[in-house]
């Protein structure tokens, strides 16, 4: 069943009247999707230093955020999760997944690097995939300057972004680096066909519609043909073998709950160590709404112990407390 608390918010929006994000425009949307995140998400959690700055990219300067957990040291060598945040690769930034990288950080013990990849209709595909891979490679290579394992690098994201890490994932296995050793997939879009049976079953009133993802799809593709593009839809990528392990989350309640499962059970089928883990009763989104879900804090616990676990099986340096 629905989760009370997520049918109390779903009701909560509905009788609020405000605009849906498929009948703004793209600056509109951004600016709603800000307004509507940040009052669910919990107050964010105190950390040992944050650092904002430019890394270079083939498209040009990619900003991102630099976390290092509460009570490290600034000189621990420390795991790094490479982070791209959701929000229909149109909306969403920094900002509105701040307090989850922060949680993340200090649940595991690791330096968060959030990436603000470029998005559409502005920068249409595949810009996004490419500022992604340009700043996994970026993290690795300066793996000293930020005082990290570079053997103990992963990457991670929600809805668009755990599309974007997926990719990142691939196009690292197939250039030879860098080398991943996780992928954190919470409620990822894998496919830009959208004709799963959880599509038409949830296509509207749980917060995520149809509409709204048609609506992301024309932001971010040149066309229909992108939609079969692996790099646009990974769950179409012909090999998935010798990935990175992965923790693959889904919504019960989510349109794309689907897409998210059948990539899990490609990842099973081609070899890779793959847990999956479906919130049965919650939305789309529900992550970063810990304010008023008590199942987004449990999530985020459940995601930062399974990234403690992948770091601790790749220990290649010595991580100084």
């Amino acid at each position: 069943m629905l989760d009370p608390q997520a049918r109390a918010l779903l009701d909560r929006v509905a009788a609020a009247g405000r605009p849906t994000l498929d009948t703004l425009s793209a600056t509109q949307a951004r600016q709603a999707y800000r307004e509507s995140r940040v009052p669910l998400q919990p107050p964010p959690p105190e950390v040992a230093a944050t650092q904002d700055r430019d890394v270079p990219g083939p498209h040009g300067p990619i900003p991102v955020r630099i976390y290092r957990p509460l009570g490290s040291h600034a000189t621990a060598i420390l795991p790094a999760l490479v982070y791209f945040h959701g929000g229909g690769f149109t909306a969403g930034d920094i900002g509105t997944h701040d307090t989850l990288c922060r949680s993340l950080a200090n649940g595991a013990r690791c330096v968060v690097i959030s990436v603000d990849y470029r998005m559409g209709p502005e920068h249409k595909f595949p810009k996004a995939v490419d500022d992604c891979v340009a700043a996994a490679r970026w993290v690795a290579q300066h793996a000293d300057e930020l005082r990290i394992d570079a053997g103990r690098v992963a990457v991670g994201g929600d809805s668009a972004g755990g599309n974007l890490a997926t990719v990142t994932a691939l196009i690292a296995r197939d250039a030879g680096g860098p080398r991943l050793v996780f992928q954190l997939l919470i409620y990822p879009t894998t496919t830009f066909q959208h004709d799963t049976p959880s599509t038409a079953e949830l296509a509207d009133g749980h917060w995520l519609t149809f509409s709204i993802m048609k609506f992301f799809r024309d932001q971010y593709l040149n066309g229909p043909r992108d939609r079969t593009d692996w790099r646009a839809s990974p769950l179409l990528a012909p090999d998935l073998s010798r990935l990175p392990p992965a923790y693959v989350v889904t919504a019960g309640y989510d349109p794309i709950r689907d897409e998210g499962k059948a990539y899990a059970d490609k990842l099973k089928a081609a070899g890779v160590p793959t847990t999956y883990r479906c919130y049965d009763g919650m939305i789309h989104g529900f992550i970063t709404m810990g304010k008023v879900l008590d199942v987004a804090n449990a999530a985020v616990d459940d995601s930062t112990a399974a990234l403690r676990k992948a770091f601790s099986a790749n220990v290649s340096a010595p991580a100084i407390a």
